[in-house]
């Protein structure tokens, strides 16, 4: 096992990205003990990784982080780096190695004040390892001033700092900034390798890695808690049995408070599972008193961390709202298709009845109506329009489609 065999469909990436980590290896060694570095490293200072949702673009850039930070003694050997068992492996897949820096938006966007910091430290010499790798998940992003100041770092970086952006298109990240990294796109995973990955890794049933891999045609993570989380796959078939309930004005109203209930307790659970722990790290970090009362003048640093996870839990609620909307995306693919005359690829094959009902009672031309629906109410959330109004529009031009 190595840092690259879970990153799901993409071998010439990471055989990419093991030459540059060899390279790397080689330049670092070099330095500490006078030898000669390589005349033309294939590393660089800085990595895009962009492709599409679900594709594993911060795991592939966590596993590169990884392979940089490894200390197998099997290097000296001519061992390849990123063996996934040693410290400097471990540490950095988890996320605690003290350098390795992750920045992830946790609103709609990543401010400047959340990148300072950060930007500071890429300055520094690595603390204990044997890089300082910053990865910023959500370059897509980063707003005008923290883009700016992500680009000053990477226009003059520290010798031994490296700067991994993902985001799901190059598009999606300033030309200035881009045009300094070693661009690398992902693509998607076949539903068939998603499956075995399933199988392999998590120890899924192989008909249930099936169903999940092909119900998210390749979305890794989603397929993943799909295939392991109940109530996951108990808010899926709920959707998936929407469209036929969307007959009159109030059935369209109550859905859409429904889906936006669902993506709201989503989003309570999964902060309720996070935001406990953060505070009490928080609050033992700053030598907190037998009772939870913190040291003076500590009040504001509990509250920037309050502010962050109220801001978390809103995109949190937004991101689950998304999954919803995709799941129905692929519910009306799979009736145009079967309006089309195929059956090739159907994801929902589990929603069978429904899908027939509504390929044979309905037109392609309302289905592409209501495609065009969904992706009209996905960007009114990405414009911040309240989630409750723009799915309540969306509900109604599915039934109106």
């Amino acid at each position: 096992m190595t840092v690259w065999d879970d990153l799901v469909g993409q071998e010439k990436v990471s055989a990419v990205l093991d030459a540059a980590a060899r390279d790397a290896d080689a330049q670092v060694t070099a330095a500490a003990t006078g030898g000669t570095p390589p005349e033309a490293s294939r590393m660089t200072h800085a990595w895009l990784f962009t492709g599409p949702p679900g594709a594993g673009r911060n795991q592939t850039a966590r596993a590169f982080a990884a392979a940089l930070q490894c200390v197998s003694p099997d290097r000296a050997l001519g061992g390849a780096p990123g063996c996934g068992f040693c410290d400097g492996c471990h540490t950095a897949l988890l996320g605690t190695h003290a350098d390795v820096s992750s920045i992830a938006a946790v609103g709609a966007e990543i401010l400047v004040r959340d990148m300072r910091d950060t930007v500071r430290k890429s300055y520094t010499a690595p603390a204990n390892g044997r890089w300082q790798v910053i990865l910023v998940e959500d370059a897509e992003r980063l707003n005008e001033k923290s883009a700016n100041a992500v680009l000053k770092a990477v226009e003059e970086p520290a010798p031994r700092t490296v700067w991994m952006l993902c985001a799901p298109s190059i598009e999606d990240v300033l030309p200035t900034i881009r045009s300094r990294c070693r661009h690398l796109n992902l693509r998607t995973p076949s539903v068939d390798a998603v499956a075995d990955m399933l199988v392999r890794r998590d120890g899924i049933d192989p008909e249930t890695a099936a169903s999940a891999a092909r119900a998210t045609q390749g979305h890794v993570d989603r397929a993943r808690r799909l295939a392991t989380d109940p109530a996951a796959r108990s808010r899926r078939a709920a959707v998936l049995k929407l469209p036929l309930r969307l007959d009159e004005v109030g059935a369209c109203l109550k859905a859409a408070q429904e889906l936006v209930d669902a993506a709201a307790e989503d989003a309570k659970q999964l902060a309720e599972e996070m935001d406990g722990r953060e505070s009490e790290e928080l609050k033992a970090a700053l030598g907190a008193a037998q009772g939870g009362r913190l040291p003076r003048g500590t009040a504001g640093v509990m509250k920037d961390l309050e502010d962050m996870q109220k801001r978390r839990r809103t995109r949190t609620q937004r991101d689950s709202l998304d999954v919803a909307l995709s799941d129905l995306t692929g519910f009306y693919r799979d009736v145009l298709a079967l309006q089309l005359g195929s059956r090739v690829a159907i994801a929902n094959g589990d929603a069978g009845d429904a899908l027939d009902r509504l390929a044979r009672d309905t037109s392609p031309e309302a289905t592409l109506r209501r495609i065009e629906a969904i992706g009209a109410c996905r960007d009114a959330l990405d414009r911040n329009v309240a989630p409750l109004l723009a799915v309540e529009a969306m509900t109604m031009a599915l039934r109106a489609g």
